[in-house]
């Protein structure tokens, strides 16, 4: 049985992923700090221990892995960027990957490939050029704090190749699941019949769905030939406004009232982390489907209701 080494694996994309990987037979190993205490519902998953902070792992883990997939790290939205914060978002991407690539080194091991997530806070603000054909994965990796992130955390994971391991790289646009992240605080508003439209509601958000995202994930070990950064996001980006005023209809029907909150009261609210909120940021999926993989949900009208059933 091909078993998959999950870091991150309990938190929103992990837990999703890992349903569907043991429905696909695989069994998975979720690497957690508690793992004494971890529910272990199915036969197929299991739970091992790591430390970042003491640099620590399960050897055994990395023994009977044949794939790893990397998800582990702070939540970028998750609180207010103060600089502690924002530390602990780098340490918690570039320790955890640094560890992995000294237990594959340091033991011996069957791992084939790493899948390693980033994000297209790789990239900066949308230029013309980007407006009209979408951030492609050759772009250098924007120097404000969230493009020095990505940029940090790539290249912590990279030394895995040195070792005849295949790297690829996930690039995840705005994850839209029912269990947590933006599209939770989309809904929020909108049960109360407020559509909440952020600064001018213009800024384009290149999004996936968390089933597309996870079979993403799983396509890259299945596809030997995938290696390096591919954009994990959706074939039709949109604007915030758009994203809003889909859910609302789809939510509300007619009864719904568009209140636009300004740049300012965002700046107030959420401090440094505002400019990523505002920011437009057009991401090309092409190099995905050109190797091969097929959305689900290549529109944000269908991602939308797919959601609100469940």
């Amino acid at each position: 049985m091909t078993t998959i080494l999950i870091t991150g694996g309990t938190g929103m994309v992990g837990r999703r992923l890992t349903q569907l990987l043991t429905d696909k037979g695989y069994d998975v190993i979720i690497l957690s700090r508690r793992s004494a205490g971890a529910p272990q519902a199915l036969s197929t998953v299991s739970y091992a221990n790591w430390d970042i902070d003491r640099q620590t792992i399960d050897k055994s883990a990395i023994a009977k892995a044949d794939y790893i997939i990397h998800l582990a790290g702070a939540g970028i939205a998750d609180k207010r960027w103060s600089k502690e914060r924002k530390q602990e978002i780098v340490d918690s991407r570039v320790k955890s990957s640094s560890l992995l690539v000294k237990a594959l080194a340091a033991n011996t091991n069957q791992v084939k490939s790493v899948i390693s997530s980033s994000a297209i806070g790789w990239y900066g603000a949308d230029t013309e050029k980007s407006k009209q054909q979408g951030f492609t994965e050759e772009a250098i990796a924007d120097t404000e704090y969230l493009g020095e992130t990505c940029r940090l955390w790539e290249e912590s994971i990279e030394p895995v190749r040195k070792q005849g391991i295949r790297l690829v790289k996930l690039r995840t646009g705005i994850i839209l699941s029912n269990e947590g992240g933006a599209f939770v605080e989309f809904k929020k508003p909108l049960k109360a019949g407020i559509a909440g439209i952020l600064g001018s509601g213009r800024q384009v958000i290149s999004w996936i769905h968390v089933d597309d995202l996870c079979r993403m994930f799983i396509y890259a070990i299945e596809k030997e030939e995938m290696y390096g950064a591919y954009n994990a996001v959706a074939p039709h980006p949109v604007s915030n406004q758009y994203l809003t005023i889909a859910l609302a209809k789809q939510m509300r029907g007619k009864f719904y009232i568009p209140v636009y909150v300004p740049s300012f009261v965002l700046k107030i609210m959420l401090g440094e982390m505002s400019i990523e909120v505002l920011k437009s940021a057009t991401v090309s999926c092409r190099k995905i489907q050109l190797a091969g993989f097929d959305f689900s949900f290549p529109n944000v009208e269908k991602a939308i209701s797919e959601l609100l059933k469940n």
